[in-house]
């Protein structure tokens, strides 16, 4: 078959190589370079840097309306990170599919991983879906489901999904002919918004459960904080007293009182500093039984 592809992280990038390895890509389309890093220097984006890997035909135009028509079977989108105009969905022979990070129609938008991490499910996968003129919205050609680990991260996860979607979508390409799409129940559908920074402070009122659910998700970007303490590796633990208030300090770590029970900070990380072990951090900052960890 022969495809445009779509895409831009590094979630994308093992769809990109399974459909390498088995069809023909016609193009693939990535966001362009940007500046990041403390030096400002341009950066591809994964999918861009492992096109370039695999001598594919790649394309980042500033605005997709800009991309020139290409003749393809069909398109895949992976998180390429922007709604596709119509008369683009019109370009492949067969339209487009899209690898969606969820169980469609839940958690539509654009963190999905993330926000299934944040609410406590148990539950999550990938769904291939028909792309339309709404967000995640069209019907669906079939699911990969996948149980969340108590412990799991939101990056940790990301990288097994995008190894299901991969699979998923070479498994619906082989059957493309005999499936019979599915229309979504919109009324069920919950969105997946985009993360915001401010997210990852800590409410030490919330319960441990919330706290530690948001830990996991924010992983790596923003990650949890108070203040500009970051915490890097954390714990659910025992305890009572008043939230956000020191219960204990010794050489596991450092128990923090919650809304119902108690979080252990394990590793802790100042700005602009190294990672240290809570209790020797705890030390050096003078922090005391009762008092916050600020």
């Amino acid at each position: 078959m022969r495809i445009i592809f779509l895409g831009t992280p590094e979630f994308a990038v093992p769809t990109l190589e399974a459909l390498a390895r088995e069809h023909e890509i016609a193009l693939v389309v990535a966001q362009p370079d940007k500046r990041a890093g403390r030096g400002l220097n341009l950066q591809s984006p994964a999918v861009a840097i492992k096109a370039r890997e695999l001598g594919l035909p790649l394309a980042q135009p500033a605005k997709i309306r800009e991309l020139n028509p290409v003749e393809a079977d069909i398109g895949i989108v992976v998180a390429y990170g922007k709604i596709l105009p119509a008369e683009l969905l019109k370009m492949p022979r067969r339209g487009f599919l899209n690898v969606h990070a969820s169980i469609l129609p839940k958690y539509r938008g654009a963190a999905p991983i993330q926000r299934a991490i944040e609410h406590g499910e148990t539950e999550t996968g990938v769904t291939i879906m028909r792309v339309d003129e709404e967000l995640d919205h069209g019907p669906i050609l079939s699911v990969a489901r996948t149980t969340i680990g108590d412990d799991e991260r939101a990056s940790q996860l990301s990288r097994r999904l995008s190894e299901i979607g991969a699979d998923a979508m070479l498994s619906t390409l082989a059957q493309l002919d005999r499936i019979v799409e599915t229309p979504q129940d919109h009324s069920k559908a919950t969105h997946a918004p985009k993360i915001e920074k401010a997210e990852g402070e800590i409410r030490w009122s919330d319960p441990t459960a919330t706290i530690y659910d948001r830990f996991r998700a924010f992983d790596p970007w923003p990650g949890a904080f108070t203040g500009d303490l970051k915490l890097i590796e954390i714990a659910p633990a025992s305890g009572s007293g008043p939230p956000g208030t020191i219960l204990s300090i010794d050489d596991d770590g450092v128990t923090v009182a919650t809304g119902d029970a108690a979080i252990k900070l394990i590793v802790v990380q100042r700005s602009g500093k190294s990672r240290q072990r809570a209790a020797e951090f705890a030390r050096g900052a003078g922090w005391r039984v009762g008092a916050r960890p600020e």
